[in-house]
């Protein structure tokens, strides 16, 4: 593999970025200057020039070797990490219709309605993952939480009682690995309705990057998967309506693939990064969602209420 071919590799999954640099030594700084790309628009623009050590490689390389985003995966327009704060398309000024504005009333009215659609309340979303569970199960339903897997629910259920919090609801993976962890957890919080669905059942989310050697799903996975899991996020992660008065707290039992992919969603970290995290069986993470849709994560796969000898990650 030439050189320049390595660096390209490595600039894979830095995305939205008109020019990369790929921070690496070299015998001599390129030459600065140069014909530019034309832009959609016409223009032409000059690329900055690389500090001295670095080499500057362009766009089309990087584009030659990365593969494509999956089309629901919606990139921020901006560049170099800024939060887009209308993330979860609940920003008040995204929600109505300003070609409706009273001439009459103004401004006035205006921020009238915008209060309206304000949230108030603050979001507290606890990603359970699943107990340990029989890796030798054929199909779904003999994949079944192994004793150890029982206790290390038992333990999870008395943690997130111990909080003393008002849990809402729970609403868990439809997987039976994931429905017996939430059987367990629940009678340590009675009263609280459980709720099954399949949108939060184990996948491959987007293809991880860098990639790993032993676990290689076809490409027709990640395209169903992946939007079912981005589904899932759209539809339990955002702010809080704006008719709710309260604070919530609701926890989802699902699997580790599912929560690394919503936290990095979550976070507005590059997607593809998901499988740089290790999460624990039975561990607890954290989200914050603000009124003001800012994303806080409290906690990422904590089982430090577990004793050492009952901690795995199968």
């Amino acid at each position: 593999m030439s050189f320049r071919r390595a660096l390209a590799l490595a600039a894979c999954g830095l995305a939205g970025g008109s020019v990369l640099f790929s921070a690496v030594a070299v015998g001599k700084q390129p030459p600065r200057g140069g014909d530019a790309e034309p832009r959609p628009g016409g223009s032409a623009s000059v690329p900055p020039a690389a500090p001295p050590g670095l080499l500057l490689l362009p766009p089309a390389a990087a584009a030659a070797s990365c593969p494509p985003a999956p089309g629901w995966i919606e990139r921020p327009a901006g560049t170099g990490g800024f939060w887009d704060s209308n993330w979860d398309r609940r920003e008040p000024l995204a929600l109505i219709n300003l070609k409706k504005k009273n001439e009459e009333t103004g401004e006035e009215e205006l921020a009238s309605r915008l209060d309206h659609c304000k949230a108030k309340a603050t979001r507290h979303i606890f990603l359970i993952r699943h107990s340990q569970y029989n890796l030798d199960g054929r199909a779904d339903k003999d994949r079944t939480l192994t004793p150890l897997g029982r206790e290390q629910a038992e333990l999870t259920g008395h943690r997130l009682a111990s909080l003393g919090l008002k849990f809402d609801q729970i609403i868990h993976s439809s997987m039976t690995r994931a429905t017996e962890t939430t059987e367990i957890i629940s009678k340590h919080l009675p009263g609280v309705k459980k709720i099954s669905t399949d949108l939060l059942r184990e996948g491959a989310p987007i293809e991880p990057d860098p990639p790993v050697s032993h676990w290689k799903p076809e490409a027709v996975q990640y395209y169903e998967d992946g939007a079912r899991i981005e589904a899932a996020f759209r539809n339990f992660i955002h702010r809080a309506d704006a008719k709710q008065e309260e604070d919530s707290y609701e926890i989802f039992v699902c699997h580790a693939n599912v929560i690394r992919y919503i936290v990095c969603r979550a976070l507005q970290f590059p997607p593809e990064g998901w499988l740089r995290m290790s999460l624990n069986n039975g561990s607890i993470t954290h989200l914050v969602i603000r009124p003001n849709g800012r994303v806080a994560l409290r906690t990422l796969g904590d089982t430090g209420f577990m004793p050492p000898d009952k901690i795995t990650r199968t």
